[in-house]
């Protein structure tokens, strides 16, 4: 089989991906991406074949104020995901569906594989079946369905429980459709027209779930608020991390089981400034002598961290995830999905804090679910940091809810199951749905 793989050139959106690949390949598929030219090396690693999106969707999220300047003078908010969806995932979609199309061409791949908000396929989506290869889409954030309470996705806002939540929501809904979803889907309509494309008839993010062969959710039902879903969804767990992305640390000896390891990121994004989580974490957790404080950059320099290194911290760009996450303790994070479910598929608990992008809606799940605390804060006061780490280190409820999501990981063969709905997908047989997400 012939696979194609189409990712948003972000590195959010291309790990998981890179591991689906990985799974592909070993099974004897032919795997080519599809992405941003920053990311190309990475590919390549893995053994997949390499393709660069074309100029107006070859950008590098690295800059991304520099891409769209508005976001450097927006706080977060409904105008700052309006301006960033819109620049970022709506405005490359042209470029990018002639980028799938030209591979379709040289390529005659059988399934295109894409993340969630790769949108240059839904001219495909929208198009003649007969016409295209299968499409799968995998769900690398947050899932993108209607709630059953009315609540708009991206703002954080847990499952309503009673009458005046969700007269509450419905009033935050209208605005959230008027300054977010009606631009967006105007915009990207507009596109697909030029395209001689019919029109969205739901939001932009929610239309890719209901359009694609099969959506392969990276997650469990326990990590997604409960709702009617539609039949393209499938829970497939967490894809394997690829070993060895990067080398173990020279201090390495350290993590010698003497002390309580706080392992802390900002992912590969939202971590242009330190001074948000990295630093007060840091700060907060200096004087605590039976805790190590273990902090990854993302790939940005060492010394980008601002303000002196504790004595009990070590830092370093990358990390081998398959290595430390069996020795932490605590992870403190942003909110990034793909690390998130890396830590809650090892039984770890979580201190979040992070608003931008999909991060409020992600931290929301971890408190709703009882893996972890969220913050609700783009910028935490260290006492306060300080205080959520002991919580989750020393009340075991915690720790016993993040095992049991591991143990929900355990369960799924992710491989196996991915490679068997990607099957059923390109020979047009039906995986068996999963309609409805699992109380947690």
């Amino acid at each position: 089989m012939k696979v194609l793989i189409a990712s948003t050139p972000a590195t959010g959106h291309l790990n998981p991906l890179l591991a689906v690949a990985r799974g592909l390949i070993d099974e004897g598929h032919e795997v080519t991406f599809l992405t941003g030219s920053v990311l190309r090396s990475r590919v390549e690693a893995i053994g997949a074949g390499f393709r660069t999106l074309p100029a107006g969707a070859d950008i590098d999220v690295r800059n991304i104020d520099e891409l769209i300047p508005e976001l450097k003078t927006l706080e977060p908010g409904l105008q700052w995901l309006r301006v960033a969806i819109g620049g970022f995932f709506v405005d490359t979609l042209p470029a990018q569906f002639a980028g799938v199309e030209q591979a379709l061409r040289d390529f005659e791949p059988d399934v295109v594989v894409g993340d969630d908000m790769f949108f240059g396929v839904l001219p495909m989506l929208l198009g003649p079946r007969a016409n295209r290869p299968a499409v799968v889409l995998c769900g690398t954030s947050i899932l993108h369905c209607p709630r059953d309470d009315g609540a708009p996705i991206f703002l954080g806002l847990p499952p309503a429980t009673t009458r005046a939540d969700r007269d509450k929501y419905a009033v935050i809904a209208e605005e959230f459709d008027n300054v977010v979803n009606a631009p967006l889907t105007r915009r990207t309509n507009e596109f697909l027209a030029e395209m001689g494309c019919p029109p969205l008839s739901a939001a932009l993010y929610e239309s890719v779930v209901a359009l694609a062969d099969a959506y392969l959710q990276l997650s469990v039902p326990s990590f997604e608020f409960p709702r009617k879903l539609p039949p393209t969804v499938h829970f497939v767990g967490r894809p394997p991390i690829i070993a060895n992305q990067a080398p173990v640390p020279p201090w390495a000896a350290d993590l010698d089981g003497k002390r309580k390891v706080v392992l802390v990121t900002q992912g590969t994004v939202a971590n242009g400034d330190f001074s948000l989580l990295v630093a007060p974490t840091l700060a907060a957790l200096a004087d605590e002598p039976d805790l190590l404080v273990v902090v990854t950059t993302g790939g940005r320099p060492v010394d980008a961290i601002p303000g002196p290194i504790p004595s009990n911290a070590r830092v370093s760009t990358y990390l081998p995830f398959e290595w430390i996450l069996k020795k932490t303790d605590v992870f403190v994070t942003n909110g990034g999905y793909g690390s998130v479910n890396q830590a809650m598929s090892f039984g770890i608990p979580i201190v979040s804090a992070g608003l931008t992008e999909d991060k409020a809606d992600v931290n929301a799940r971890i408190a709703w679910s009882g893996v972890g605390i969220n913050l609700a804060t783009n910028q935490p006061d260290p006492q306060v940091l300080r205080e959520a780490v002991r919580t989750v280190l020393e009340k075991p409820g915690y720790r016993t809810r993040a095992a049991s999501m591991a143990d929900e990981f355990a369960k799924r063969d992710t491989p196996s199951l991915i490679v068997r709905i990607i099957n059923e997908a390109v020979t047009g047989k039906k995986a068996p749905a999963r309609r409805k997400a699992a109380a947690a």
